[in-house]
């Protein structure tokens, strides 16, 4: 019984650690060197950059932070001059899912003016990350 009782606190506590990580690195914010980003040709693909930056959100239909994260995105977007904001459904473009190794739903890119990959997040965003997101992409861009 003692022992039983031991691996129980054992699997709660491991449990405890592993939810507590998983839940910190929901949408955090990876900044990504320029090289390291795939060669991706967004005209090709129907998506108009932002002078400034553009959000290019990977989503599942099924995904309910995809919708949310669509929504804080949008919004930051629309109160942002020169920042654009896209939804691409993961289904309909799946090479570009291999080549970026997009693993979870939603996974949001960041590129500066130019395209280049500025900054990345996977998992549902909130308000401040994308905030964060964002000034990954322009500090380098509008730094004097």
């Amino acid at each position: 019984m003692t022992t039983q009782l031991g691996v129980l606190g054992a699997l709660v506590l491991v449990t405890v650690v592993v939810g507590a990580f998983w839940r910190r690195r929901q949408g955090s914010v990876r900044t990504v060197p320029v090289r390291q980003g795939a060669a991706v040709d967004w005209a090709a693909r129907g998506l108009d950059l932002g002078e400034r930056a553009t959000f290019v959100q990977l989503s599942a239909a099924v995904c309910a932070p995809c919708r949310a994260t669509a929504r804080v995105l949008r919004d930051l977007a629309d109160r942002e001059a020169g920042v654009e904001h896209h939804e691409l459904d993961v289904e309909e473009h799946l090479d570009l899912v291999r080549d970026l190794g997009v693993l979870r739903t939603p996974t949001v890119l960041v590129l500066d003016g130019s395209g280049a990959h500025a900054a990345r997040a996977s998992g549902g965003m909130s308000p401040a990350q994308a905030r964060r997101a964002l000034d990954a992409a322009l500090s380098g861009a509008e730094r004097p």
